[in-house]
């Protein structure tokens, strides 16, 4: 089946070029060059992943990626400045699944777009049949539906949080180190930032405690990495 990126935005020399350039790889584009009329249509006619644009006029790549995260959990790389590291940190805290520095070549584009888009197929189908849930006390991961609860009640996830989150359950107790956590979210030939999952870790709590203020089984261990609490 035929995948759909929607590609938003405000410069046309980008849109025309890697549009062609995605078609060229087998993809259906939608192109927009306005978040606002984006946001209408990804609403109504869902795409199997967004390459979002940080700064736009009238709705810019934040509002747009914050409206996006209210109702859906679509993969999401955003295009930010060479140097502007604060948009890099608030898009990860905001829910974007990955992000690429303007100026950009096409092909790393598009390797990042197939990386992203396997990572939700295995989240949703890679060890269903194995091991179909993780279940660790009131948590329970189902890679199948790429469903996570806690205390019966959903928690809406991306699918690197989900892969991260994921990684974590697996082994309560034992420690993670940020390098493995980029293996098993993002792929071994995928170079992310540290920070990227300091980001994605504290969006992940600040999910689970809006639904249990007293959610604390993520752990953090300074200069090592996290783990995921032993149940006691």
């Amino acid at each position: 089946m035929t995948q759909t990126i929607a590609l938003v935005d405000d410069d046309r020399n980008i849109l025309t070029s890697v549009t062609m350039a995605l078609e060229a790889e087998g993809f259906r584009v939608r192109a927009f060059t306005d978040g606002a009329e984006a946001l209408r249509v990804i609403t109504a006619q869902p795409a199997d992943l967004v390459v979002l644009d940080i700064k736009m006029p009238r709705m810019d790549g934040m509002e747009l990626l914050q409206r996006l995260r209210k109702s859906s959990a679509v993969p999401v790389i955003f295009l930010t400045s060479k140097d502007d590291e604060v948009d890099e940190v608030l898009g990860l805290r905001m829910g974007a699944d990955d992000y690429i520095k303007k100026p950009f070549s096409q092909r790393l584009l598009i390797e990042r777009i197939r990386a992203l888009l396997r990572r939700g197929e295995l989240a949703r189908e890679g060890d269903a049949g194995a091991t179909p849930a993780v279940v660790r006390g009131e948590l329970v991961l189902d890679p199948a539906r790429h469903a996570c609860t806690w205390k019966g009640r959903m928690v809406d996830l991306t699918v690197t949080e989900f892969l991260i989150l994921k990684s974590l359950a697996i082994r309560p107790g034992h420690v993670k180190n940020r390098d493995q956590l980029i293996d098993s979210a993002y792929g071994e030939h995928i170079y992310v930032d540290d920070r990227t999952i300091d980001s994605h870790i504290k969006r992940l709590r600040r999910k689970f405690r809006e639904i249990d203020d007293g959610f604390e089984q993520i752990e953090t261990l300074y200069g090592v990495g996290y783990r995921y609490r032993d149940e006691p």
